[in-house]
C-alpha cells in the first residue's frame, strides 16, 4: 500500500447513515462557509470609507498574497479531516490525536517560517502583481501586519479539520462564526471609531485568528485523553507530508485555474473583466453550498474507510449525491431567478450590466456542472486518495488549458466561460470514473485477516 492508502489496523466496525447524518454535516456547514465572504465585503467596505481608491488597491493585492499562502497550506485542513475521519471509524484514539500532534507541529513550524521570511514573501508578491506608489505602500502596511496572522490561520486549520473529521459541524460551525464576527466587529471599531486605518482591518482579522486558535485549543484539551497523547512517530509524519504535499498541488491547481480565468478576462478588456468577476460572486456563493456537501462527504467517507465498512460508503456516495444535486439545483434556480437584479444593482455601468446578462447562464449552470467535481474532492480528502486527486486534478487543469487555447481565440468570452465549465466538468468526470477501483482497492487492503 502507498503511504496515502494505509489506516488503523483493526476489524470492521459496521454503521449506518441517513439522509439527517448528512444534513446535520452539510448544512452548519454552509453557513459557516457563507459567513466567510461578509469578512471580506465588510473589510472593503470599511476601508470604502475612507475615500482613498489607493487604500482599497492595496488591500486587494495584499489578499492576493495571503490567498495564496493560505490556499497553499489548506491541505492541512483536508488531511487532518481525512486522518481524524478514519481514526473514528476505527475507534483508534490514539492514531487521532498522533495524527493531530503532526498536524499541529506541522502548522506551527510553517507558520514560522512564513513570519521569518515574510519580507522576501511581502516583496516578491508585490514584485509580481506589479504594484507601486501609494497602492504598494498601502499594501505594504497591510501585509505587514495581517502576516502575523499566519501562525494562527494555519493551528486553525489543522483545528477545524479535526472537528470536522469528528463529524462535529454545529462546533465548526460555532468556531467560523466566532472567528468572522470577531473580524467584523473590530474591524468596524478600529477603523470607523478609532481611525486606525489599514492597520486596523489588518491588526482585526490578526486578533480573529489568534482568539479562534486559544479556543480551538480549548476545544482539543478538553476533548482529547491526555493518556493518550504521543509524539507522531516517523512514519505517521511521513504519511502527512506526503499527503499533505499531494492536497497542496491540488489546491494551487484550483487557485491557478480560477486565476487565469481572471488573468484572460482582463487580456479581453476591462469591461469584460468587471462582468466576469461579477459574474465569479455568483460563483463563490454556490461554492458554499457545493462545499458544504463535500464535507459531509469527507467525514463519512473517511469514516467508512477507517471503519472497513463497504455499505456506508456506498450509502454516503449516493447520499451526498442525491442532495448534493438538490442543493445545486436550488442554487442555478437562486442564480436564474435573482440574478439579473443583482447584476443591475453592483455593475457600474449599462455596458457591464449587459455583458454580465449575457453570460449569466453560464454561471447558472456552473453549480450543476461542478456539483460532482466537489463531492469527489470530499472523497478523496476523507478517503486520503491524495496521489490519486493530485494526477487527476493536473489532469483536468492540462484539459482546462487545452480548451481555453482552442475555444477563446473562436468565441472570446463564450470560449472563456465554455473552458471553465470543461474544467470542472473534466474534473468531475475524472474524478468519479477513478472512484470504484479506488474503493475496491481500499476496502480490499481493509478487509480483516
Amino acid at each position: 500500500m502507498t503511504a496515502s492508502s494505509q489506516s488503523p489496523i483493526g476489524t470492521a466496525r459496521p454503521f449506518t447513515i441517513s439522509h439527517g447524518d448528512v444534513l446535520r454535516i452539510a448544512i452548519p456547514m454552509m453557513i459557516a462557509y457563507l459567513s466567510t465572504p461578509l469578512v471580506s465585503l465588510v473589510a472593503t467596505g470599511v476601508i470604502g470609507q475612507l475615500r482613498d481608491e489607493a487604500l482599497v488597491g492595496g488591500v486587494a493585492l495584499a489578499a492576493v498574497i495571503f490567498d495564496v499562502i493560505f490556499v497553499s497550506f489548506n491541505f492541512l485542513r483536508g488531511a487532518t479531516t481525512g486522518f481524524t475521519a478514519q481514526a473514528i471509524g476505527a475507534g483508534d484514539r490514539l492514531f487521532e490525536q498522533r495524527m493531530l500532534l503532526g498536524g499541529l507541529v506541522v502548522a506551527l513550524v510553517s507558520g514560522l517560517a512564513i513570519l521569518v521570511l515574510q519580507g522576501p514573501i511581502g516583496t516578491l508578491g508585490l514584485a509580481l502583481l506589479g504594484a507601486d506608489g501609494a497602492v504598494a505602500e498601502a499594501a505594504q502596511v497591510y501585509f505587514s501586519w495581517r502576516v502575523w496572522s499566519a501562525p494562527f490561520v494555519l493551528v486553525n486549520f489543522v483545528i477545524f479539520g479535526w472537528i470536522i473529521g469528528r463529524g462535529e459541524a454545529l462546533t465548526a460551525m460555532l468556531l467560523q462564526t466566532l472567528l468572522n464576527g470577531v473580524n467584523i466587529v473590530l474591524s468596524l471599531y478600529w477603523v470607523l471609531d478609532l481611525g486606525w486605518g489599514l492597520a486596523g482591518v489588518a491588526a482585526a482579522s490578526l486578533v480573529a485568528e489568534a482568539v479562534t486558535a486559544v479556543a480551538g485549543i480549548a476545544l482539543v484539551v478538553a476533548r482529547t485523553d491526555r493518556h493518550a497523547w504521543s509524539r507522531p512517530d516517523l512514519a505517521a509524519l511521513k504519511r502527512m507530508f506526503s499527503v499533505n504535499g499531494d492536497m497542496m498541488i491540488r489546491s494551487l491547481s484550483l487557485l491557478i485555474g480560477l486565476s487565469f480565468f481572471t488573468r484572460q478576462s482582463g487580456v479581453l478588456g476591462i469591461d469584460i473583466l468587471a462582468a466576469n468577476t461579477i459574474l465569479l460572486r455568483f460563483y463563490f456563493f454556490g461554492v458554499a453550498f457545493l462545499d458544504g456537501i463535500a464535507t459531509a462527504a469527507e467525514q463519512m467517507a473517511g469514516r467508512a474507510i477507517g471503519a472497513r465498512y463497504r455499505p456506508a460508503f456506498d450509502r454516503m456516495l449516493s447520499l451526498t449525491t442525491l442532495w448534493g444535486f438538490v442543493f445545486a439545483g436550488l442554487v442555478a434556480l437562486a442564480f436564474l431567478l435573482s440574478g439579473g437584479w443583482v447584476i443591475d444593482m453592483i455593475a457600474p455601468s449599462a455596458e457591464i450590466v449587459a455583458l454580465a446578462h449575457d453570460y449569466l447562464p453560464y454561471v447558472v449552470v456552473l453549480p450543476i456542472v461542478g456539483l460532482v467535481a466537489f463531492q469527489m474532492d470530499g472523497i478523496y480528502i476523507g478517503a486520503t486518495w491524495s496521489r490519486q486527486m493530485r494526477n487527476l486534478m493536473l489532469a483536468s487543469l492540462a484539459v482546462y488549458f487545452a480548451t481555453w487555447a482552442v475555444l477563446q481565440p473562436l468565441f472570446g468570452n463564450t470560449g472563456l466561460w465554455l473552458a471553465l465549465l470543461t474544467f470542472q466538468g473534466a474534473r468531475s468526470v475524472a474524478f468519479r470514473w477513478m472512484l470504484p477501483r479506488l474503493a475496491a482497492r481500499s476496502f480490499a487492503d481493509r478487509a480483516p485477516r
